[in-house]
């Protein structure tokens, strides 16, 4: 992603998401400006079509709606922060293959987990994409959780690598 499709970030963001979830442009290219290289779009027929915003960060740590990216010195996961497809490429598995690349650039850091925060009936969709639920929050983490719209939004993790029994066995 490139400051020139925070435009096409916003048309998607607006045709995806309820009201009270939408970002502004100025915190989208905070979010980029502070961490460029977890950010991606996808074209279809030359026309921006999906997008995908993460940060490294640490795992049960969530990225409130609005707040900027605080991304971590010591991260143990990358937080998959926005992804959204706009109508003309749903159904094209555009979605998947953005949380792929994603998925590759956390093994490729030796990240054992990816994280989210599921929105507006998604769960389904992460499901499908070994991301499994994880309701073991403090209550800081919680609070962060409820700055999202349109319940139910739920924690959601996917394990890269063998961890301690305390964390969760999403992709096995």
């Amino acid at each position: 992603m490139l400051p020139a499709d925070i435009a096409s970030v916003l048309r998607i963001q607006a045709q995806c998401y309820l009201p009270d979830n939408i970002e502004s442009g100025s915190v989208i290219r905070a979010r980029l400006a502070s961490a460029p290289d977890t950010a991606w779009v996808a074209e279809l027929d030359g026309e921006i079509c999906a997008y995908l915003v993460s940060y490294r960060s640490r795992f049960g740590e969530i990225g409130a709606l609005g707040d900027d990216f605080e991304p971590a010195t010591e991260p143990d996961c990358l937080y998959l922060h926005d992804l959204a497809v706009g109508g003309a490429a749903r159904g094209l598995r555009i979605g998947p293959q953005l949380v792929a690349r994603a998925l590759e650039l956390a093994r490729a850091e030796s990240l054992p987990h990816v994280t989210l925060v599921s929105v507006q009936d998604s769960a389904h969709f992460w499901e499908r994409l070994r991301f499994a639920p994880w309701s073991d929050l403090d209550a800081g983490q919680s609070a962060r959780l409820a700055t999202y719209a349109g319940q139910p939004a739920g924690y959601r993790v996917r394990l890269l690598q063998q961890q301690a029994a305390s964390r969760p066995h999403a992709d096995r």
